[in-house]
């Protein structure tokens, strides 16, 4: 079976191509390199293109995937506040002519990297897919928006799909450029000994879910959860606070952060139900918060 990975190069994208290629899947990548590098595997076809480009559809053409992994994305919060239309372009045009390709050249699915962001403030926790959506950021909007065109080629093209809705992610190779998760950033900064800004009093919660458990949810999408949509996450509350004191405890420094008004866009309290996945995925995170962070640790550590 052959997959398509859009994003390919990029922090989950080359951790999914290297499942897949670990799989004997043959493997395709699409990536424009804008924030990705990661294209290390000499087994995989590359092509280094943006995913609004025309020559996408060559690409189809010539590759007849099977299945496509959509994860290429602009993933800034902020900067989706900045630029409202370049996120829009990327994230709702970028999937379009995504999905036209894969109609045009009978791709049996497509898997979608969504965000817990489309849900904004939770009426309760845990969130379920069920929920009400509203969306307090245009990244937010933009992947909600991606989400219907999704709908609407699987009702009107019979285009299968799996919508995964990822929680706060983190782990190996995650970038610390722009809009990083906070434990790559507050790990960055730690092991070089540089001030750690946190945004509000840092009792703000998220659910952080390590990279290879987000990986496992694609895999196992690939002959599941067809036409579902699933939150992908741990179904805990962790604070800002939290993750600092856990990070600087495995780092073994004793750096303090600093506080600062809190940003625009971001929501008070995120925890995601993983019931749905577990059960029709059969899919369930296994990597805890302290050994994630303890590999995050090292990784960086590596890269000094």
């Amino acid at each position: 079976m052959k997959v398509l990975v859009t994003g390919g190069a990029g922090f989950i994208g080359s951790h999914i191509v290297d499942r897949l290629l670990d799989l004997a899947y043959e493997v395709v990548v699409i990536d424009n390199l804008a924030t990705g590098s990661y294209v290390h595997r000499s087994d995989v076809s590359f092509y280094p293109m943006d995913i609004r480009s025309p020559e996408l559809d060559h690409v189809f053409q010539l590759e007849k995937p099977d299945v496509v992994i959509h994860q290429a994305a602009q993933v800034s919060v902020q900067e989706s506040i900045r630029a409202p239309l370049r996120d829009c372009h990327l994230n709702v045009m970028g999937t379009v002519n995504v999905l036209d390709c894969c109609v045009k050249h009978n791709v049996g699915k497509v898997i979608y990297a969504s965000s817990a962001a489309v849900y904004g403030p939770p009426e309760q926790l845990p969130v379920r897919e069920d929920d009400s959506v509203s969306p307090m950021s245009f990244y937010g909007l933009s992947k909600w928006t991606a989400e219907q065109y999704i709908r609407l080629y699987s009702l009107l093209y019979h285009l299968k799909f799996t919508i995964l809705r990822y929680a706060n992610i983190y782990g190996p190779r995650q970038n610390t450029k722009g809009e990083a998760g906070v434990i790559a950033l507050f790990t960055d900064r730690l092991l070089n000994e540089e001030q750690i800004i946190i945004y509000g009093d840092g009792k703000q919660t998220r659910d952080f879910i390590y990279v290879r458990d987000v990986v496992n949810a694609n895999i196992a999408s690939i002959h599941a959860g067809d036409n579902g949509i699933y939150n992908i996450s741990t179904d805990k509350e962790v604070s800002i606070n939290q993750v600092f004191d856990t990070i600087r405890k495995y780092a073994k420094k004793q750096s303090d952060c600093i506080y600062r008004q809190e940003q625009s866009g971001d929501i008070r309290r995120s925890r995601l139900q993983n019931a749905k996945a577990r059960k029709e995925l059969k899919w369930k995170p296994v990597i805890s918060l302290e050994a994630g962070i303890k590999e995050v640790i090292e990784d960086f550590s590596k890269r000094k």
